[in-house]
């Protein structure tokens, strides 16, 4: 059984960002010499999540409109944890999006369902956070 760790740094400009990380995560399957066995991606910080869907940008706008009708960012003072920080709904939007995905490895490849993609969504960005890739199999 080889195991093989691989670690993505981001530095999102924004706020919030969604970057798809499928050719990434096929990559460090590549330098693993994993052909068959199971991914594991998961963000690394409480305030970024990690999710499959379909890489389509109505559904990425969606996805924020969606998610700041249910935890809004603002006003900062309806959150209890903001004082020190004002990412209160950064954590709530993470709950609810996902700390990572689990994937089988084919032939040395993702084995996915039509459209499915790999995406790190910063929740509460302007600094470095990273996501971890872990990849277990022959």
């Amino acid at each position: 059984m080889k195991s093989y760790r691989k670690e993505l740094w981001f530095n999102i400009p924004q706020r919030r960002g969604l970057v798809n990380i499928t050719p990434d995560v096929q990559q460090a399957i590549r330098e693993s010499g994993v052909s068959e066995g199971l991914c594991l991606v998961n963000a690394m910080h409480i305030t970024a999540s990690v999710f499959i869907n379909d890489d389509e940008s109505g559904l990425h706008r969606d996805f924020e409109r969606w998610l700041e009708k249910l935890a809004p960012e603002k006003p900062y003072e309806q959150y209890d944890h903001n004082g020190f920080e004002d990412n209160a709904d950064a954590h709530l939007k993470r709950t609810i999006m996902g700390r990572e995905v689990v994937v089988a490895i084919t032939e040395g490849k993702l084995d996915f369902g039509p459209w499915e993609q790999i995406f790190y969504y910063e929740l509460d960005g302007k600094r470095n956070k990273r996501a971890l890739i872990k990849i277990i199999g022959e």
